[in-house]
């Protein structure tokens, strides 16, 4: 009885659609539709869905998986230490190992009244804009804070003052569907509070970033760049409201302008350049592409402290270390999606596509042929992201820059895995700051360019709501 009353229910919406000549009704799943990273897709659904290596990867090819991993997951400690291979941590960092943000390899959170720091939410900094600061703004997108940096680092090693603390507020968003029942989203307020080095810029702009997954990485730097721009519309010639566009950023190891595909605004163009600036940012470790600690020049005592730099000058970060924690990122595997054939998950499905949904999150790419990784090449893969900006509207804007992106725009995040988040992290707190607790809410932030698509979703009944979460926690 309740198979058909979930096929009643299928067939209802079905045809509630069918208005929508131009939309596709899902009645069955795609042939391997289930795979969301292709021959790489691993079945285990569980806590640690998250941390396993791409299904094709040969037993040789996994150990350095498993050394890489070490590296992802133990703690850097402080310089001078017996530990040579991991000393170094500081002076200023925001944790002391990658996994302490990306737990379980999966999504952070914003932190909570009574934490003592921010950990799995970073928060960067800069300020307007200037021509003054055209060369600086060509290869870091942004102008520093001129104190801080570009980013806050909320711990140091002792002799260090910390350079801040974060804490988030909310403030309650009602949000009415149109059968009339009501939705509290919640706005967060950001407050820095026991600054450690003096008052900030007065026009400092602030933008909290929560850590995102580490799945499918090394899949989404094989897509063709022809690929990405295939999607690109900036001008919004086919007229329909939405106008991506890619951001282009500086790379490091070319020391050229390519376009950005990782990080919540495609600041960062390859997953090395996303490491080395990691271990930089929320680390202060230094790598052969970020020799230099990252201390400003009013941080006399971040300047002057010790570093865990070999005696010929070699990085805290060898060369070989972050080829192995590259090889980890690129290798973390998408897990299988669930139910792809049950009638609510294609209903749902539908009615993603009747909402809009795919315009920005698109369904399918296949992986370049000359992808990094023997693994990754010649893969159809279903990230759901066209990796490119969208204005996203007033509501989500953070009102800094970076590079090419405004203050609106955001990169669209994959939604591969998105339904096994509560399952690997813990929680379900969504979008760049976290502020959604669940994925309702992170539909109904949608503004901007995907403005109807949320309206589309305000006039859905209970039903149909059910529904489309189905779906997207099948993904």
């Amino acid at each position: 009885m309740p198979s058909l009353l979930l096929r009643l229910s299928a067939l209802f919406m079905a045809l509630s659609l069918s208005a929508c000549d131009d939309v596709p009704h899902f009645t069955k799943a795609e042939p391997g539709e289930a795979r969301s990273g292709g021959s790489a897709t691993v079945r285990k659904t569980d806590q640690n869905a998250f941390s396993l290596p791409s299904a094709n990867l040969s037993p040789t090819r996994r150990l350095d998986f498993s050394v890489g991993n070490s590296f992802f997951r133990s703690p850097w400690v402080i310089a001078p230490s017996t530990t040579t291979a991991r000393d170094g941590l500081g002076p200023l960092f925001n944790t002391n190992g990658c996994q302490n943000c990306h737990i379980k390899d999966g999504r952070g959170h914003p932190p909570t009244p009574d934490s003592d720091n921010a950990v799995s939410m970073l928060v960067r900094l800069s300020i307007p804009d200037a021509a003054a600061y055209a060369k600086v703004i060509e290869q870091l997108g942004v102008v520093p804070e001129p104190v801080y940096g570009g980013q806050l680092q909320d711990m140091a090693v002792p002799g260090v003052a910390p350079e801040g603390k974060v804490r988030v507020d909310y403030a309650s968003v009602p949000v009415r569907f149109k059968d009339g029942t009501e939705v509290e989203l919640r706005k967060p307020t950001l407050q820095i509070t026991q600054l450690g080095y003096g008052p900030m810029h007065p026009d400092t702009r602030f933008s909290a970033r929560i850590a995102p997954p580490m799945i499918g990485l090394g899949l989404l730097e094989a897509i063709p760049e022809a690929a990405i721009l295939a999607n690109a519309d900036p001008e919004d010639d086919d007229n329909n409201g939405i106008a991506g566009r890619p951001n282009r950023v500086w790379d490091d190891a070319q020391q050229k302008t390519v376009l950005g595909r990782f990080g919540w605004k495609a600041g960062q163009p390859t997953l090395n350049q996303q490491n080395v600036h990691a271990f930089s940012g929320d680390m202060g470790l230094t790598t052969s592409l970020k020799p230099v600690d990252d201390c400003t020049q009013a941080q006399t005592a971040c300047l002057q402290a010790p570093n865990g730099n070999g005696p010929d000058g070699e990085p805290e970060v060898s060369d070989n270390i972050l080829r192995l924690v590259l090889f980890y990122s690129r290798n973390l595997a998408v897990p299988a999606r669930r139910d792809v054939s049950s009638p609510q998950v294609l209903a749902g499905k539908s009615l993603f596509y009747q909402a809009g949904c795919q315009s920005c999150h698109t369904p399918k790419f296949t992986t370049a042929a000359n992808a990094a990784e023997p693994e990754l090449a010649n893969q159809v893969i279903r990230p759901y992201s066209d990796l490119l900006l969208h204005d996203m509207g007033e509501g989500l804007a953070d009102n800094r820059t970076e590079f090419q992106a405004s203050g609106r725009d955001w990169r669209t995040p994959p939604l591969w895995g998105i339904g096994l988040t509560q399952t690997v992290s813990g929680h379900t707190q969504f979008l760049h700051d976290g502020r959604a607790r669940n994925l309702l809410e992170a539909v109904l932030w949608h503004g901007g360019e995907a403005h109807a698509a949320q309206q589309q979703v305000l006039s859905f009944n209970a039903e149909q709501r059910t529904a489309l979460l189905a779906f997207l926690n099948s993904l």
